[in-house]
This record gives C-alpha cells, sequence and structure tokens, in this order.
C-alpha cells in the first residue's frame, strides 16, 4: 500500500453542537416524524441530548423491530425539515478557516447521516476538506487515523474518547450536552470556552509543533491559549 500523504496539520470537528447549532432543526424533524407515525416523541428532550446515534434516540420512542425503518424515513425527511433552521455556532466557520489558513485541512467527522451533514454545511457556508459521517465516539478514530489528525474537537465525552483512541488531542468546547466538568473528567486535554476561542488556541499550538520536513508554516503573531 502506497504511504498516506502528510499534511503539516489536520484537525477534526465533530459537527452537531460543535459547529452547528442542530436543535431547532433536529427538533422539527422529529416532530414532523411523529405526527406522520402518530407516536409521541419527545423533541424537546431528544435535542438535550444529541451526539450518539439516531438509533439510539429512537429506541426511546419506537419498538426495536421499527428502529431501522423509523431510522430511515427520519434521514429521508431530514432534508425538508431540519437544513433551513439550524445554525452555525459562534466562531464555527473562523475555526475552519483559521486550520486551512495555517495551511492545514480541516475534516469533519459525525455521527450524522453524511449526506445531510454536508447538506448542513453547504446551507451555512462552512467549507471543511473533507466531511465523513455515520461514526460515533471511539469509531471516529478510523477517520481521524486514515486522515493524519492531530487534534479532534467536540462536544461530548464520547469525541474525547474518539480523539484519545487516534491518539489526536481532544479539545473540547462545552456547547453541547455536556458541560466542562464532565469533559474534563472524561480526559478532554484542552477545554474552550466555544469555538470563538479556537484560532487564538490553534496559533499557539501550531508554533509549538516539529514542521514536517518539505512544508512550511503560516504563523501569525502571539496569541493566547486557553487550557484548563
Amino acid at each position: 500500500m502506497a504511504p498516506m500523504a502528510t499534511h503539516p496539520l489536520t484537525v477534526g470537528f465533530d459537527l452537531d453542537m460543535t459547529l452547528i447549532d442542530s436543535r431547532p432543526g433536529i427538533h422539527a424533524a422529529y416532530l414532523a416524524l411523529s405526527a406522520e407515525t402518530g407516536v409521541r416523541i419527545d423533541a424537546d428532550l431528544a435535542v438535550t441530548r444529541l451526539g450518539p446515534p439516531l438509533e439510539l434516540e429512537l429506541a426511546h420512542w419506537f419498538p426495536d423491530e421499527q428502529i431501522q425503518e423509523m431510522g430511515d424515513r427520519y434521514r429521508e425527511i431530514y432534508p425538508t425539515y431540519a437544513i433551513e433552521p439550524t445554525l452555525a455556532l459562534p466562531g464555527a466557520r473562523e475555526a475552519v478557516a483559521a486550520v486551512q489558513g495555517l495551511g492545514g485541512r480541516a475534516i469533519v467527522v459525525t455521527a450524522k447521516h453524511e449526506p445531510n451533514a454536508k447538506l448542513h454545511l453547504a446551507h451555512l457556508g462552512i467549507a471543511p476538506d473533507e466531511v465523513i459521517g455515520w461514526l460515533w465516539a471511539e469509531a471516529k478514530a478510523e477517520a481521524l487515523r486514515e486522515h493524519g489528525a492531530s487534534v479532534y474537537v467536540g462536544d461530548h465525552t464520547g469525541d474525547v474518547r474518539g480523539a484519545h483512541t487516534a491518539e489526536a488531542l481532544a479539545v473540547a468546547v462545552p456547547t453541547g450536552p455536556c458541560d466542562a466538568a464532565e469533559l474534563r473528567e472524561a480526559g478532554a486535554d484542552v477545554i474552550l470556552d466555544d469555538l470563538t476561542a479556537f484560532p487564538d488556541w490553534l496559533r499557539g499550538y501550531s508554533r509549538n509543533q516539529p514542521e514536517p520536513a518539505g512544508t512550511s508554516w503560516n504563523q501569525p503573531g502571539p496569541a493566547g491559549i486557553s487550557r484548563n
């Protein structure tokens, strides 16, 4: 097998509640599925525990034999209800751009259905270099390793586990269902209040990394680092 191409920096990002606030859209999609099936889904509750695969949430509302069918239907109606209401979280575009501005690659690794993840990013004008879907927690390490990511940014304890499984630095933001204490307890290496702090942190991080042979870094001036 040919050796994998290396890059001066590859950073992975989670999607839901890291780059985007998908709660309004997911809420609408659950209500639509509930109306269509006649099965009560507490959408208010469901959006407080985003992160794990869809099937785990559907298991709270449907019997086992219907989960696959309901998951397929949810993903089918998702673009109609969930794309338009979803917002970019503060600093999301700038975080992705900061990686690319240093000559690096920004990838999104998410448990979400990959085509719907791409729809969200295109709608919001966030342009990572790659989008890889259908991976949760430790399984995210598959994509992180494949793309040579040294950093993974997420909002969930599952994201911390995925980063560490890939031997990547786990950068956490408490913008989702897990607060800073939970993320710290899970072993997050760095905790930022939100992604608005990420570009400054990244510049500091990049200055401390060895420069791969044959590459050059674009390193702006001094910037603060937020660590816990």
